[in-house]
């Protein structure tokens, strides 16, 4: 017999060998049905899997992270199945769970795979499903793995297999279709009901631009149709409140090949926009004790050679800058943090001089490739919200939980509301990805841990996650259509203080090194300006749009006191334009709602009399006349109203 551990504490026995489901059926009939998957002593297993030893448990139903990837890694295969029956001898390359659905990547071979191929793939994909084939898990050895897939001809699996360690590989089988893969995997495919192949694209393999281009193939797969449909309908409202999309009609940003993929370029009102973000970020930071500093766009490569960036990102990286002199090499900047060391090290620091707060709104740059790049949300230029805080030991808690602080405060007065935490510590099976001492990185995960505690902080623990100088905090916000995106993150880091010998002078005289931590709230101002168009679909709060307030003339005779009240409105610093186009003024008022600005001041001859103005607000119609000075305080209210609240 071997003992179970339930999620609360609860132990009961079970005879050696019984599987999640078995555990499951033991409960509730009910719940067997509506489990996929199980954790087992912090591994996510397959159901069917038998449990040998005594273990924690716990069952994941489709509510579950666990239970989706599971779900949806069983969908890839499935896809793959249906591949195989419909393009004899296309390979496979890899096929994961992703957050929405799962891909794989294939080579057809002659075939070419289009968009209008995807029917007949997703039928073909339900009738498999129907027939719940099992998903079988089976171990081989990393030899007998190399001949079976050589004996295929499938020269993608044979390097993935090449590149494993010696030992036990797991192969999964369904119906005519194995693949190399650690799984988890659905007990069979029956629970697949409702498929969706959402689209085709190229993807080179291994995201290598050297190497061949592969067909990828995206789906999306749940097991009732109601999600499905419910789920499309979620995709077209994201068509709508696409970034791209709205940049482009409220002329935010724009991209030029001339000037070069991936770096984005600012136009006049998204340059509005994103200085207010920035200057309300420096208006909470000064209230925090921030400094502001400015680094150079470039560092000489030794720079990044210290910090341990060059060595596990170099290949991302713009190449090296040569300059006349033998052997001088610089590189466009890939993060702030060495260049922030350098700042501290300026001149000698005493206990006295900690937190040393360091903040600055750097850009740096990463080659990301082509096919990866997408609108504002992955770039090669961004800027980020960065801040350094160098602190002792004894104050990294305050400091953290002070960061904390300021993030909730951003999401506050941007309406994210709804977001989750995520605590990524290293993997401890694999320290070599990690630089610095086993007692650094136990401290400051420590340190992150009891802060989320203070707090009252519900995290979700990933291990493997954590940078590779340290462990971070990170938050995931849900936007006003229920998508996650990652913004803010705090990272713990005491092994760049050791690579660039940072010290201060303690009170006993004798040097220490400071404890760094890394923070940036928006993460970057260009992803987070995606996030913020998406999440309003334009419409930004009064503070923040570009344009407050148009003012439509009913007829080109009232222009000259259209420009008397922008004028006016200007002077009381309302952000305000005048359309005197010569159209009708239902055209007028149906364009500027497009352009989602906040309110219209719409007037004719009796608002011109009066010095008045007659008011239409975004989305909510006619709100009477007033005076032009009594409108103008109207807008600074409220805006001073939400500023000053945080």
């Amino acid at each position: 017999m071997i003992k179970i551990t339930f999620p609360d504490g609860s132990v009961r026995e079970f005879a050696k060998g019984t599987t999640g489901l078995q555990v499951a059926e033991s409960i509730s009939s009910r719940l067997a049905q509506e489990v996929l998957a199980i954790t087992v002593n912090g591994q996510i297993w397959d159901l069917t899997r038998p449990i040998e030893t005594d273990a924690t448990i716990k069952l994941h139903k489709w509510e579950d992270e666990e239970a989706k990837h599971a779900f949806w890694h069983s969908s890839a295969h499935l896809m793959a199945e249906a591949l195989q029956e419909l393009y004899p001898g296309i390979k496979f390359g890899i096929g994961p769970a992703i957050e929405n659905g799962f891909y794989y990547d294939v080579d057809p071979g002659t075939a070419v795979i289009k968009e209008g191929d995807l029917p007949a793939i997703e039928a073909k994909m339900q009738e498999l499903a129907a027939r719940k084939e099992a998903i079988v898990r089976s171990d081989i050895s990393k030899a007998d793995a190399l001949k079976k897939f050589n004996d295929k001809g499938d020269e993608y699996k044979v390097e993935l297999i090449t590149d494993l360690a010696d030992g036990t590989i797991t192969l999964y089988s369904q119906g005519n279709f194995t693949d190399l893969c650690r799984g988890p995997h659905l007990p069979n495919t029956g629970d697949i009901k409702a498929i969706k192949l959402l689209s085709v694209a190229g993807a080179y393999w291994r995201g290598d631009e050297k190497r061949k281009m592969l067909t990828r193939i995206y789906g999306i797969t749940f097991p009732k149709k109601k999600m499905l449909d419910e789920y499309l309908a979620l995709l077209e409202e994201a068509k709508k409140r696409d970034h791209r999309k709205i940049g482009k009609e409220l002329e935010l940003f724009a991209f030029s090949d001339t000037v070069g993929k991936g770096l984005p370029l600012w136009l006049p009102r998204g340059t509005a926009l994103r200085l207010r973000l920035e200057d309300f970020l420096k208006k909470i930071q000064r209230r925090f004790e921030y400094q502001q500093v400015m680094t150079p766009h470039i560092g000489n490569k030794q720079l990044y050679v210290t910090s341990g960036h060059y060595a596990k990102y170099g290949k991302d990286s713009f190449q090296p800058i040569h300059t006349p002199e033998e052997g001088e090499e610089y590189l466009l900047k890939p993060m702030n943090c060495p260049h922030h060391c350098e700042i501290y090290k300026v001149k000698p620091r005493s206990y006295k001089d900690m937190p040393l707060r360091l903040a600055e709104f750097g850009t740096v740059y990463r080659y990301e490739q082509s096919g990866e790049l997408h609108g504002l949300t992955r770039v090669r230029s961004f800027t980020q919200d960065d801040a350094h805080i160098f602190c002792r030991p004894d104050q990294l808690k305050e400091e953290f939980l002070k960061v904390m602080d300021i993030i909730f405060i951003i999401f506050k007065a941007l309406d994210f509301e709804n977001f989750e935490a995520q605590i990524s510590l290293r993997d401890p099976n694999n320290k070599e990805k990690y630089i610095g001492s086993d007692e650094n990185w136990e401290k400051a995960e420590r340190a992150i841990v009891e802060a989320c505690e203070e707090k009252g902080l519900k995290a979700r623990v990933e291990l493997g996650e954590a940078a590779f100088y340290g462990p971070k905090l990170d938050f995931m916000v849900k936007d006003a259509i229920g998508r996650r995106w990652q913004l803010g993150t705090i990272q713990v880091d005491y092994n760049l203080p050791e690579r660039f010998e940072l010290e201060y002078t303690g009170e006993d005289n004798q040097k220490h090194r400071p404890v760094m931590i890394h923070r940036a709230p928006f993460g970057s101002m260009e992803r987070f300006v995606a996030v913020l168009i998406e999440h309003t679909a334009g419409k930004f709060p009064l503070w923040l749009t570009p344009d407050q307030v148009v003012v439509l003339p009913i007829s080109e005779k009232f222009n000259d006191y259209a420009y008397e009240v922008a004028k006016t409105l200007n002077l009381q610093d309302v952000r305000v334009q005048v359309d005197d186009r010569n159209e009708k003024i239902g055209r007028k008022i149906r364009d500027n709602e497009l352009k989602r600005i906040p309110y219209m001041l719409i007037v004719g001859e009796k608002e011109a009399e009066n010095n008045e103005v007659a008011v239409r607000r975004q989305g909510e119609g006619d709100k009477g006349t007033m005076k032009v000075e009594d409108f103008a305080k109207l807008v600074n209210d409220e805006v001073n109203a939400m500023v000053n609240k945080y």
